[in-house]
């Protein structure tokens, strides 16, 4: 009888226990899937992703603007024929690598001053 009584009430703790956790995952939920916390985390998204792609376009505009105006350095320039290119101890086309720079090593390699002025001015 013992046994019995013993699996009764740990049956019944086990399933108030889990109808607690339930019910708590249930009320969560739905506060998740409310219009307003919908509407909230798109326009966070929309926000994000608008953001996101104006840094893509900046950056990519300044890639086009230095080409154009001959600041811009590849990794095929540096290299003398007959050179060879190794990422992962594998040989790879220089055009397939993208070397990124400091700006610390800008400015020593322009001999450590810094450009003057506003930010306009340097991209004019």
């Amino acid at each position: 009888m013992i046994k019995r009584l013993t699996w009764f009430v740990g049956g019944a703790v086990a399933g108030v226990a889990g109808t607690a956790v339930a019910k708590r995952k249930v009320k969560s939920v739905a506060h998740e899937l409310a219009p307003a916390n919908v509407a909230r985390k798109t326009k966070e998204r929309l926000h994000d992703a608008w953001a996101e792609g104006k840094r893509a376009m900046k950056a990519k505009e300044a890639e086009l603007r230095a080409h154009r105006d001959g600041r811009r350095e590849t990794l095929a320039d540096e290299l003398d024929a007959g050179d060879e290119v190794l990422v992962d101890g594998r040989p790879v086309e220089p055009g397939q690598v993208i070397v990124l720079r400091q700006v610390r090593d800008r400015v020593e390699q322009d001999g450590g001053a810094r450009p003057r002025g506003s930010r306009r001015d340097r991209r004019a």
